[in-house]
């Protein structure tokens, strides 16, 4: 169980790395405007990888146990994120900014959906 742990907990890290790097990165481009560019563009994109990663392990029966563990449980769960999702609806909330609320829920659910879908038909 420890190995486990420390398996999913490197691929976290890197993960969270990069999720925080694509964060300033989507800052210094200067997106704005109030919508979350860095949440919104990791988890599309974390949504893809999973929908790959899940096809090359159920389909293709590609990934080991500790390869799932790494990079599905680990880098996907550490490069993803609900929490800051949840924030960023809460603080649009707030601020009455109901349009980007609305927006950034459903272009969240739906991208994010699509994304799986299409990880998983790239495998198959």
């Amino acid at each position: 169980m420890i190995k486990a742990m420390l398996i999913a907990g490197c691929g976290g890290f890197v993960g969270t790395c990069l999720r925080y790097l694509t964060g300033k990165l989507c800052e210094q481009l200067g997106h704005g405007g109030g919508f979350p560019w860095g949440t919104f563009v990791v988890n599309v994109v974390g949504s893809f990888l999973i929908g790959v990663l899940f096809g090359l392990a159920e389909e293709r029966g590609v990934l080991s146990s500790q390869m799932s563990l790494l990079l599905i449980t680990g880098f996907c769960g550490g490069f993803t994120t609900f929490s800051t999702f949840a924030d960023d609806m809460f603080l649009m909330l707030g601020r009455n900014q109901w349009a980007l609320f609305v927006a950034y829920v459903v272009g969240s659910l739906v991208l994010g959906l699509t994304m799986v879908w299409l990880g998983r038909k790239v495998i198959v």
